[in-house]
């Protein structure tokens, strides 16, 4: 399987994802999209837009502000509990959130042995305890959490020096992002930690504008920004990312039947552009760690490099939100149904994906390396990014099999520009053919179409290389 190592030096060869302020030595945990990385992240949220908005009579789009009212994250209560423990190594003076300290426990007979890892999840935790400390297969490795929910008895160990029992208590620490607005000093606002509640303070613009009945949902595809105690695993966990979010409200009776179906519906979607059942598992959160509004939650989880980790939360969010802005702001936030003369708050069902994590999942599937073997029979390899169609930055290259003959170039210059209007294409001539193959191949372009002397000289045909996925 590819490691994140791997990715990392495709993504910035290839000009998918760059480190942030990288000229000044990049800026700790944020990125910036490269040209390719652009086009491949549009069009993961185009074939999202197209699957939940388009493609169905029950959606709406909404597009709304990164600056709110600051009495919006009051009501959300973001400004009250949305917070995450923290801890301090008094050793190391290390910061960390104490429910991603886990001490990994590998046994061999009668050997055992700690290692202290800093990861989200279990899986996350067992994949990177394995991989930084080498652990052997034959080893039976479990993960058991050190601060938060921790048996008694458990060896507290610094993930960063190793020191024992050098935690302080654990301490709530706010996660938004404050910011000032306009020039008097105290006009406190907050960057948004997510994008539903955007569509919760819309829902009644929507439902009168679009004449909407029950059920429906709006979609909306934007920044959020949460200022992380533990970042890392490159674009999987950082303080600026993208959200794609459903809010979808229905009769509190249908709450449970709904939301079993966007499960169903976005496992299903995930399946569609390419990503093999097998690596996509599902994620019941139990009593414990489930929000409080929610009834239920189930998170889609990816086989990334790291092991299995969320992808998208689909939460059963009841009618918390509407009351509890209809309480702070006032205003009647409920639904009257003419027809049956019932009026009810409606309850909701969120399926919340990342863009950012999508991005990184569609390039781990897509990745493969191929050996080869040449006419000598030496053994070579590449990459190649077996991308579906509809995501795959560049859907043709334009190759002139020599840049050194005018009515060649000019032919193939000619070729890019008819088909510009129509898909993306990129026009190639810094290099000799079999390079510019293997440069297409690595960036998950569709079609390579080359115009060679034949083209120009006898019958005006071109070469198509297909590397559509099978």
């Amino acid at each position: 399987m590819v490691t994140m190592e791997q990715l990392v030096s495709l993504c910035k060869r290839r000009g998918f994802i760059f480190p942030s302020s990288d000229i000044y030595g990049g800026f700790q945990s944020t990125y910036d999209y490269g040209p390719l990385g652009t086009l491949l992240k549009n069009n993961i949220k185009a074939a999202w837009l197209r699957a939940v908005v388009q493609e169905r009579d029950d959606m709406e789009p909404l597009d709304a502000s990164i600056l709110m009212h600051p009495r919006v994250w009051e009501a959300s209560g973001h400004v009250a509990v949305f917070n995450d423990p923290l801890v301090d190594c008094k050793a190391c003076q290390g910061r960390f959130r104490a429910d991603h300290l886990w001490l990994i426990v590998a046994s061999h007979g009668e050997e055992t042995k700690h290692y202290p890892i800093e990861a989200g999840e279990e899986e996350e935790a067992l994949a990177k305890g394995r991989e930084t400390h080498q652990i052997g297969k034959r080893w039976d490795v479990t993960a058991v959490p050190m601060v938060i929910d921790s048996p008694d008895g458990t060896p507290k160990l610094c993930p960063s020096c190793g020191g024992a029992e050098s935690f302080t208590e654990p301490r709530a620490f706010n996660m938004m992002f404050q910011t000032q607005v306009g020039p008097v000093e105290g006009n406190i606002t907050y960057l948004r930690p997510e994008t539903a509640q955007g569509i919760f303070v819309n829902y009644e613009n929507v439902l009168v504008t679009m004449r909407r009945k029950l059920p429906f949902g709006i979609a909306q595809v934007g920044k959020a920004f949460r200022n992380e105690i533990v970042t890392g695993n490159f674009t999987f966990r950082t303080r600026e990312f993208e959200q794609m979010e459903i809010e979808y409200f229905c009769w509190p009776e249908d709450g449970p039947r709904v939301h079993q179906e966007w499960i169903d519906t976005r496992l299903a979607w995930y399946e569609r552009y390419g990503i093999a059942r097998e690596n996509l598992d599902l994620y019941e959160h139990p009593d414990h760690k489930r929000s409080h509004y929610s009834t239920r939650t189930v998170d889609i989880l990816y086989r990334f490099p790291i092991g299995f980790a969320e992808l998208e939360g689909i939460a059963n969010r009841t009618d918390f939100d509407l009351s509890q802005h209809a309480q702070f702001s006032g205003k009647t936030l409920d639904y009257f149904d003419t027809k049956s003369e019932r009026r009810v708050v409606p309850h909701v069902v969120e399926p919340s994906a990342g863009v950012d994590r999508n991005v990184l999942a569609f390039l781990t599937e897509a990745y493969v390396e191929e050996e080869l073997l040449d006419q000598k029979g030496q053994k070579s390899s590449r990459t190649v990014l077996r991308l579906h169609p509809a995501l795959a930055p560049i859907k043709a290259a334009i190759l002139p099999l020599a840049k050194n003959r005018d009515e060649l170039v000019a032919c193939a210059q000619g070729l890019a520009r008819e088909l510009r209007p129509h898909f993306q294409v990129q026009y190639d001539d810094t290099g000799a053919i079999g390079k510019l193959y293997r440069r297409q191949d690595e960036i998950g372009t569709l079609y390579c179409i080359t115009v060679d002397h034949q083209t120009i000289d006898e019958d005006g045909q071109v070469t198509i290389r297909d590397r559509v996925p099978q």
